[in-house]
Order: C-alpha cells, then sequence, then structure tokens
C-alpha cells in the first residue's frame, strides 16, 4: 500500500492504462476488461485491475495536471513496480490539419513546467515515449485502419491561458496539441527504466473553438482505448 493508493502489492498489474479523469478510468474498466476488481477509492481517484484478451490490466486515474499525475506515476513506479504505462487522455490541437476526434501518438513532449528544471538544474530535458510502445501502437492503428497523427505535444501547466497568442511560437515549431501529464510520464518512466507512451483523443481545437461535450469527452473515446489496450 503506498501513501494514495490502497492497493497491495500485486492488486495492481504490470502494464497500466492513465486516463485523468477518474470516471473514465471506470468507465474503461467496465466496458473495456474482463472481471475488473476495483482496488483503490482513496481521494476517489479510482484504479482498476481486469483482464483484456486473457492479459492482466490496470486503469488509474491520476487528475489533472502534471503534480497529480507525477504523484500516481512515482508510485506505480517506485512502490508496485509498473513498468508499462500508457497515458490515455484528451488534448487541444494548434495546427489545421488536426481536428476534435483525431488520434494523436506522442513522441515527445515539450513543457512550460518548471519540474524538470528543479529536476535537471535549469538545463533542458528531452521527455519522449518508448519507441517499442509508439511503434507497436502505430503498426496497430495502421493495421486496423485507425487513422493517427504522430508527433511532439506541449504538456502545460497553464489550463486558462491569459496571452491570447501563447501557442503561436509553438504552432511554428510542429507542437500538435497542448495537454498536461505527458512530460511528466515519459521523464518518470526512464527514470525507473521503465516503457511510456500518451495516446490522446482531440477533444477541442484552440484554433477554430471548436470542442467535445463533457460527456463526449467521457465516454466517446473508446477508439483510443482500443489502440492502447491492443497496444499493451
Amino acid at each position: 500500500m503506498s501513501i494514495h493508493m490502497a492497493a497491495k502489492m500485486g492488486d495492481i498489474a504490470p502494464a497500466v492504462l492513465l486516463p485523468g479523469d477518474p470516471l473514465r478510468a471506470r468507465y474503461i474498466a467496465e466496458h473495456f476488461l474482463e472481471n475488473a476488481v476495483c482496488y483503490n477509492e482513496i481521494r476517489s481517484m479510482l484504479g482498476y485491475t481486469g483482464a483484456y484478451k486473457g492479459k492482466r490490466v490496470s486503469v488509474q486515474g491520476t487528475g489533472m495536471g502534471i503534480p497529480s499525475l507525477a504523484i500516481y506515476v512515482e508510485e506505480l513506479l517506485r512502490d508496485y513496480g509498473c513498468r508499462t504505462l500508457i497515458r490515455v487522455g484528451s488534448c487541444g490541437t494548434i495546427q489545421e490539419g488536426i481536428h476534435i476526434r483525431d488520434i494523436i501518438l506522442v513522441m515527445g513532449a515539450s513543457t512550460d513546467s518548471q519540474i524538470n528544471k528543479i529536476t535537471f538544474k535549469g538545463q533542458d530535458y528531452a521527455a519522449t515515449a518508448d519507441f517499442e510502445l509508439l511503434k507497436r501502437a502505430h503498426d496497430y492503428a495502421a493495421g486496423r485502419g485507425i487513422p493517427v497523427k504522430v508527433g511532439n505535444v506541449m504538456s502545460t501547466d497553464t489550463f486558462y491561458n491569459q496571452d491570447k497568442d501563447f501557442y503561436e511560437v509553438w504552432r511554428k515549431h510542429g507542437i500538435l496539441a497542448y495537454e498536461m501529464e505527458s512530460s511528466a510520464l515519459f521523464t518518470l518512466a526512464a527514470r525507473y527504466g521503465a516503457k511510456s507512451l500518451t495516446i490522446l483523443t482531440v477533444s477541442d481545437s484552440i484554433l477554430s473553438g471548436e470542442e467535445m461535450t463533457a460527456e463526449e469527452r467521457e465516454r466517446t473515446l473508446a477508439t483510443m482505448c482500443e489502440v492502447a489496450l491492443n497496444t499493451v
């Protein structure tokens, strides 16, 4: 049992999906996993372990933002020995050729967070996904005719940015979308010698203002979950 999770050693599978929303964790467990058992309800951050195509898989909510995700990922890696972590979440695109409901496989994550600056004493760290997981996800999607975008995203600490042109320099340098967690996930996984990947569904366009409803964000992300589960 760790500080933030009530699970005993062995309750959590080596492979874990990481949605930010704990209700999304419950939805994934109920709709994709067989014989799913809830191992955590502390702070209502739900976690479940079940089976997908005969393989044990867990799904653990992490909350929003790098500080919250970092707590759960650190404990999953350090206290429970998890070694394959895939974030499944939503993002806001800043590119004209990407639209809501599109899927992004994240290759790398830039960030405006200071956590890596603190860790690396002011120097920049390139937070990247595990190539094997990235290739496996891409190959699965291609084999099923699921269109995906592959590239870099921005992991930001600021949801409501007061600068209306905050994304422009990042857009010009090829950043596909804004989200709030991947940089920390990739960094922590590297620290513990684990594999990590982020798979995102575009929930809104920062350029056009087009967006999913709150219910769609929770319930209509089945394709992303399919790709993630078949990757692990």
